[in-house]
C-alpha cells in the first residue's frame, strides 16, 4: 500500500523527497488524466490532492468521496495557502493515525 500524490510542481517535489510517487498537474485535463491513473491503481491506499487540483475536477472527485471508501482521497491546503492546521494534522485526522 502506497500514498500517491498529485498536485502543483512544488508540492509533487515536496512528497517526492519523502519517498512518494505522484503526478504534477497544471489543467483540468492533466488532473482528470492523474486522477483515472491513481483511482487505478489499487497499491494506492491514500490520494493527497491539492485544493487547487480538486477544484479543477471537483465533480469526479466529490462523486467518488461520496461513492467509494478506498483508496481514501486527503485534500491539502495549496502552497501558501493559509490554513490553522499544518500538514501532518491534516493527513492524521483524514486517516485516523499519528504519522
Amino acid at each position: 500500500m502506497k500514498y500517491y500524490c498529485i498536485g502543483d510542481e512544488d508540492t509533487v517535489l515536496g512528497f517526492s523527497l519523502v519517498g512518494l510517487s505522484g503526478q504534477a498537474v497544471h489543467t483540468a485535463q492533466e488532473a482528470a488524466s492523474a486522477w483515472a491513473r491513481a483511482i487505478e491503481d489499487r497499491n494506492n491506499a491514500v490520494i493527497i490532492i491539492t485544493e487547487s487540483v480538486a477544484d479543477m475536477i471537483r465533480d469526479t472527485v466529490d462523486r467518488y468521496l461520496f461513492s467509494e471508501s478506498f483508496p481514501l482521497v486527503v485534500e491539502i491546503p495549496d502552497p501558501g495557502a493559509s490554513s490553522s492546521r499544518d500538514l501532518r494534522t491534516l493527513v492524521n485526522e483524514a486517516i485516523g493515525v499519528s504519522l
